[in-house]
């Protein structure tokens, strides 16, 4: 499995719930872009519209050695998934006021996967939190080393 890009700033504004793995379709030239690396899930979301969901504002940067017939970089992407999957889903989001972001963005074998996260959005004081957490973790581990030296 090969990632291409990860959606760290989705863990920090975001508590994930569950997560789902979907397929997405591309045109050539996204693959070959992928292949080199090039995107970012930044800002991107999901969205689900008539029993399928799309991928909003996932940016893959035009390939480098496209021609005119390159892809535009922000267009909606469809994703892959089973009615079943996508109705469940669809289920949690009307009833608890989910999200659906994703996550990571990878190679598994020869096709391209999305990892989607169900996710619900943090406030500013968890944030604050998850901060301190890490801040006491990373002085943990600092003490830990300092003194096996």
């Amino acid at each position: 499995m090969k990632i291409i890009a990860q959606n760290r700033k989705a863990y920090y504004d975001y508590h994930i719930e569950d997560s789902v793995e979907a397929g997405i379709s591309l045109v050539g030239t996204e693959v070959k872009s992928l292949r080199e690396g090039k995107a970012n899930l930044r800002d991107s979301f999901v969205m689900i519209k008539g029993g399928e969901a799309y991928l909003h504002n996932c940016h893959i940067s035009p390939y480098s050695h496209g021609n005119i017939m390159n892809h535009e970089p922000l267009r909606t992407r469809k994703l892959l998934m089973h009615r079943k999957e996508i109705d469940r889903v669809r289920g949690k989001i009307e009833a608890k006021g989910y999200t659906l972001i994703p996550l990571k963005l990878y190679f598994k074998g020869s096709f391209a996967k999305v990892e989607i996260g169900l996710a619900r959005g943090k406030k500013i004081f968890e944030k604050r939190d998850t901060i301190k957490e890490r801040e006491a973790k990373r002085e943990i581990e600092k003490a830990t080393k300092t003194s096996r030296k």
